[in-house]
């Protein structure tokens, strides 16, 4: 769809115009102002506000187009099905196996051991907006969550930025142009074409003052809550950060070495993109220039047009891994004991709640919530006590979905034969230079 940018290693750029570069020091800069003069550090959320809002003004049409063009491009229908159908078993695999990892290490190192909280004595004022939240959620049930993937409008989908439902009418309209076909069929995909040229350059824009937004929101997050907020909990923190390492060295590392490539390459590729979600605790805000470098990476684009929308909402990887630890150290901090039939029912639940977590405002804790109060055996206040680190633990909740469906996309391409290996080793091993902001 775009013209690959590439430059010979001789011709590398000076390091400080480096957007990686420039991101690790504007979020070096945000601690130290965090810290030094924390009041005029919160008032800087502003720029991290301008930087989220820019870029989730581009990711529904720049989805659709990138959807639309990719199966029509195909010109397979079954083959698009396919992809579709390997990339919900693939989502509900690693989705399962999150789970588990989150269950063993929570009862293997065991973080609220020892806190002995009497739920009596939480304060459940703080939980309100997000019970009522979560008993919607709840009560709505597969069929609601369902029903709501049908935008009332295709228009109303694009305004809301809702991309599962941009995705939903995407695939239908893609499907539509193929099967029309002929020149009609063709100028419409043209023009697609071109109006995802179009977004893509301005994506390139939006992209340089990044580091102004990384700046804004670790400033904000120094300056408000301080390091002394993880005290109490430091230990479910570190654990989580742990978690979530081990999950994708060890499981997705081994899943992208059956494909035949090398985690830790990949995620230097990704490394800007990784930086940004760290410091925003949004994989939203690269959501465009993931599937851009995916695509010059040797991913066909029809396979990165579905698996990454869908993978937003279908495969949250290390937020399953925290829904199960999260559970386990509420029932450990309150001293609650957990039968193995307790285990299997937060298993359970775990695999449909987590299902709905993209998109909902303050989604890691409405989620947890909705899953709590379907077990019964765990007092749903307890949430109160994760309630002042989310913020931590969301930069690497954030960290590890990105990467989960970045890893996705590959391992399904490579599985149906739509990953170009020659190139993506190339790009890998830096013989070929991926540059987002030029569009």
């Amino acid at each position: 769809m775009s013209t690959i940018a590439a430059a010979p290693a001789a011709e590398r750029k000076p390091l400080y115009t480096s957007l990686f570069v420039q991101v690790l020091a504007a979020l070096i800069l945000g601690i130290i102002l965090g810290v030094a003069v924390p009041d005029f550090a919160i008032s800087l959320k502003i720029l991290s506000d301008a930087f989220l809002k820019l870029i989730s003004m581009i990711v529904a049409p720049i989805v659709f187009c990138v959807v639309v063009h990719g199966i029509a491009g195909a010109g397979d229908l079954k083959k698009v099905g396919r992809v579709g159908v390997k990339a919900l078993v693939y989502f509900e695999v690693m989705t399962t196996v999150a789970l588990v990892v989150g269950l063993i290490l929570a009862y293997t190192f065991g973080p609220g051991h020892g806190m002995n909280i009497d739920p009596s004595t939480l304060d459940a004022k703080a939980l309100n907006t997000y019970a009522d939240n979560a008993h919607k959620l709840q009560g709505g049930g597969i069929g609601s969550f369902l029903l709501n993937v049908i935008p009332s409008t295709s228009f109303d989908a694009l305004s809301r930025n809702d991309v599962l439902q941009v995705l939903f009418f995407a695939v239908l309209f893609g499907v539509g142009l193929a099967l029309v076909g002929g020149e009609k069929g063709k100028l419409v995909t043209s023009l697609i074409d071109a109006a995802s040229t179009v977004l893509f350059r301005v994506m390139g824009l939006i992209v340089r003052i990044a580091p102004l937004g990384v700046l804004g929101a670790v400033a904000y997050t120094v300056g408000k809550y301080g390091v002394g907020s993880l005290k109490q909990l430091v230990s479910l923190v570190m654990l989580f950060y742990v978690s979530v390492g081990i999950f994708v060295l060890g499981v997705l590392g081994s899943v992208m070495a059956l494909a035949g490539i090398n985690i830790l390459k990949f995620l230097a590729y990704l490394r800007e993109e990784l930086t940004i979600v760290l410091a925003t605790a949004s994989s939203d805000a690269v959501l465009p220039q993931i599937m851009k470098k995916l695509e010059r990476m040797g991913v066909k684009d029809s396979v990165v047009g579905l698996v990454i929308p869908t993978g937003y909402s279908f495969n949250l990887d290390a937020f399953s891994i925290y829904l199960t630890l999260a559970v386990v150290f509420i029932a450990q901090a309150t001293n609650t004991p957990l039968s193995f039939g307790d285990l299997l029912l937060v298993l359970g639940v775990s695999l449909i709640t987590s299902k709905g977590a993209h998109g909902v405002p303050g989604s890691a804790i409405v989620i947890l919530a909705a899953t709590l109060n379907a077990v019964p055996s765990i007092p749903a206040i307890g949430l109160v006590l994760v309630l002042s680190v989310d913020w931590f633990i969301g930069m690497a909740r954030a960290v590890g979905n990105l990467t989960g469906n970045c890893v996705a996309t590959v391992v399904v391409a490579a599985w149906e034969g739509d990953l170009d290996r020659a190139k993506a080793a190339k790009v890998l091993d830096g013989g070929e230079l991926v540059d987002v902001t030029a569009g």
